[in-house]
């Protein structure tokens, strides 16, 4: 079975309400494919906590009610994606981190692809920008 690597940028699309959200209609259509059975998701274990980042911004934004965030992330995480320790990517993220100009933090998500020889999808134009010509990375539009 194939597999892709998702980002924080992607899950935002799921969690958070559609107003003003772009590219939601191909999140949806990732989480269908994964929920259908047609490939597998995986995540670096900062993928949790940069989705409870995000609800917790969105919070103190007033964008969502602190019920309707703790039910989202409840959602995402009941899909049980396959989640990698960071602590295993690491060295590698700061390699790409150092060599792209990118942060840690969306490194260990390039990093992830590229250790198991898979696409990661991002929602996260500059992300693909700065490293699509070296890394498996994709942008959620083009899906």
């Amino acid at each position: 079975m194939s597999a892709w690597v998702v980002d924080a940028s992607v899950a935002a699309k799921w969690m958070l309400p559609t107003s003003g959200e772009d590219l939601v209609e191909f999140a949806v259509e990732l989480l269908d494919g994964y929920v259908g059975g047609d490939f597998d998701l995986i995540v670096p274990d900062l993928f949790w906590a940069e989705c409870g980042s995000i609800l917790w911004k969105a919070v103190r934004a007033k964008r969502c009610s602190q019920e309707d965030a703790e039910k989202a992330l409840d959602r995402v995480h009941a899909h049980g994606f396959a989640t990698v320790s960071s602590a295993k990517l690491i060295h590698r993220a700061f390699s790409i981190a150092i060599k792209f100009d990118r942060t840690v933090y969306d490194s260990l998500y390039v990093a992830l692809a590229t250790e198991y020889g898979i696409q990661l999808v991002t929602a996260d134009e500059k992300l693909v920008k700065a490293v699509e010509s070296r890394c498996p990375v994709r942008w959620l539009g083009s899906l």
